[in-house]
């Protein structure tokens, strides 16, 4: 069993920062890929960003390529998302998903991941 914890999420002013943290625990934890989605208000979750755990290969939404950046701390088991220039359309449920095994879905679909956090608000005003 593995479990995802997110944290860092609040209110903030458009144009400021936040970073996201996502810790993994479980036995003997390894994972193949992880990932951001998010869902705002009224809307369907959405893919936000991945990295693979080699950190070879990161890919972005193009809605925050350039402002949010995902990295990893593999001794603490640990995904960031450093989100910079916050707009008001970022205002959502962020979420953090792993991918175990190395699924055949796309990364930028939730069918991918096998396990999810219960996610963290953001919210960014105008």
């Amino acid at each position: 069993q593995v479990q995802l914890v997110e944290s860092g999420g609040g209110l903030v002013q458009a144009g400021g920062s936040l970073r996201l943290s996502c810790a993994a625990s479980g036995s003997t934890f390894s994972w193949y890929a992880m990932a951001w989605f998010r869902q705002p208000p009224g809307k369907e979750r959405e893919f936000v960003a991945t990295m693979w755990w080699s950190g070879s290969s990161t890919y972005y939404a193009d809605s925050v390529k350039g402002r949010f950046t995902i990295a990893r701390d593999n001794a603490k088991n640990t995904v960031y998302l450093q989100m910079n220039s916050l707009k008001p359309e970022d205002t959502a449920v962020y979420y953090c998903g792993v991918d175990l095994y190395g699924g055949s879905s796309y990364y930028y679909t939730q069918e991918r991941y096998d396990y999810w956090g219960q996610g963290t608000q953001v919210t960014v005003s105008s």
